[in-house]
């Protein structure tokens, strides 16, 4: 296991899912976390489960959405050495089922809290000349997706951002790469299928658009990023990492 003993890490989006597993990795991996989701019992379930396990974490409630909040808590945080911007949400529609209300709210979370969240950790990490930023994007940020508008349009811009602060910080001793997982099975997509009129039958249709035949587990998206996060990973940076269970290599 890579090793993160010593390591601070802010997590945010960290109560359930993907920012849960990757909470979880980096403590056993030996990083104290800070968790932070908008959703309180959520986040204390995940601070409960680390704890328990061994690990060292911290909850703090945060919509990353507001650019004070996210200041005063990279103020109280102090430096950090891993920043994971896992907080997203999504919608289903095309641009004609999707009103300005629904991509102003993806726009304010999936973009906007990336923003803020790494304008506010980043100085920091500048000063000290290390760090190590993660954002979470999309199959969405790579290629389009059918009836996801607004969502495909936000990841596309996480992708972008990553690449950017690639560009203008890397020779600064921070590097910054993002992970685009495909289909996910998160609390969020079992919620969805519950959806559907036939949900086994939905399961398997969406499992079908990855060649390996399955999705993903928050789990494997973890391990990715426990990877990226690790100094083993020094000489990547700037780089989307596909884990899509091969959604991508059809497109």
């Amino acid at each position: 296991m890579f090793d993160l003993t010593g390591k601070v890490a802010l997590v945010t989006g960290a109560g359930s899912g993907i920012g849960r597993a990757i909470a979880e990795r980096f403590a056993q991996a030996g990083a104290q976390v800070q968790v932070a989701d908008i959703a309180e019992a959520g986040g204390r379930e995940t601070v409960a489960l680390i704890t328990a396990a061994g690990g060292r974490a911290e909850f703090s409630p945060l919509d990353v959405g507001d650019e004070a909040a996210v200041a005063a808590l990279a103020a109280r945080v102090g430096p950090l050495d891993l920043l994971v911007n896992n907080a997203g949400i999504g919608h289903v529609g095309t641009i004609l089922q999707t009103a300005g209300i629904d991509l102003d709210r993806l726009y304010r979370v999936n973009v906007r809290g990336v923003f803020n969240v790494t304008r506010a950790c980043l100085p920091a990490m500048l000063a000290r000349r290390r760090g190590c930023v993660i954002n979470l994007a999309s199959i969405g940020g790579i290629i389009a997706v059918r009836d996801r508008f607004a969502y495909v349009t936000t990841k596309f811009a996480v992708v972008g951002m990553t690449k950017q602060l690639a560009l203008d910080h890397s020779a600064d001793g921070v590097r910054f790469n993002c992970i685009c997982p495909g289909r996910v099975e998160t609390p969020f997509v079992q919620a969805r299928l519950k959806e559907y009129p036939d949900p086994a039958q939905a399961y398997r249709d969406m499992s079908a658009t990855q060649l390996i035949g399955r999705m993903g587990r928050p789990e494997e998206i973890a391990a990715a990023a426990h990877y990226l996060a690790s100094d083993e990973a020094a000489l990547v940076t700037g780089a989307a990492l596909m884990a899509d269970g091969g959604w991508s290599v059809g497109k």
